[in-house]
């Protein structure tokens, strides 16, 4: 099965249009002020504006008030949420939509016993951050540390760059990946080339 990718952290249409023209399958919008890869519901309403039909949206949270997530949703058509701090599992499964859950896989967190407190998550992410982090710091987790029995489709995120994507996969077998700082030019600025060579060399693996 070819492993799904997902572009987290764009801020700009540009950058939205071709990660979905060199074929990633969803972009991730951050609604957290303190992320340099922050944007406003209105920004995030301009860059789905000018997507193609069928490119999946993804909206980041981290410890976010209900009030918080109701407010961009009543502004943005999200497919998908992604909550990626210590929120309860209520306030994950309070909004009918499906949710991916970022487990924290750094700091002597057991992710099993963690992934099991959400158990109606549709997939869990694990990156490289402490439980009370939020991640993004573009460093790598030690991926022979993937649980292998999570019931839930697995994304590997956290330092991930074409030049060591191919070994994450084949170490982590995940269902996607999930990449910001690796394929950018400067903080919250995509590079092209940089997003048209991770993208090739996720779809390569499986194939060579």
């Amino acid at each position: 099965m070819r492993t799904r990718i997902k572009i987290c952290g764009i801020t700009r249409p540009e950058d939205a249009l071709s990660a979905i023209e060199f074929g990633a399958d969803a972009l991730g919008f951050v609604f957290w002020k303190p992320s340099s890869r922050s944007i406003e519901p209105a920004q995030a309403v301009e860059i789905v504006a000018a997507l193609p039909p069928l490119a999946s949206i993804v909206g980041l949270f981290v410890d976010a008030t209900a009030a918080d997530v109701e407010r961009v949703l009543k502004q943005v058509p999200l497919d998908l949420l992604q909550f990626h701090g210590d929120e309860p599992p209520e306030l994950c499964s309070a909004f009918a939509r499906r949710y991916i859950k970022a487990l924290p896989m750094g700091g002597g967190v057991d992710p099993l016993a963690y992934a099991r407190r959400y158990a109606d998550a549709t997939a869990f992410l694990l990156d490289s951050h402490a439980l009370g982090g939020s991640g993004g710091t573009g460093q790598a987790f030690d991926w022979r540390q993937a649980p292998k029995a999570l019931g839930r489709p697995m994304i590997v995120a956290g330092g991930l760059n074409a030049g060591n994507v191919r070994q994450a996969i084949e170490q982590c077998k995940p269902y996607a990946v999930d990449v910001s700082s690796g394929v950018e030019a400067a903080k919250g600025i995509k590079d092209p080339a940089r997003m048209a060579e991770f993208i090739n060399e996720v779809n390569r693996v499986g194939r060579d």
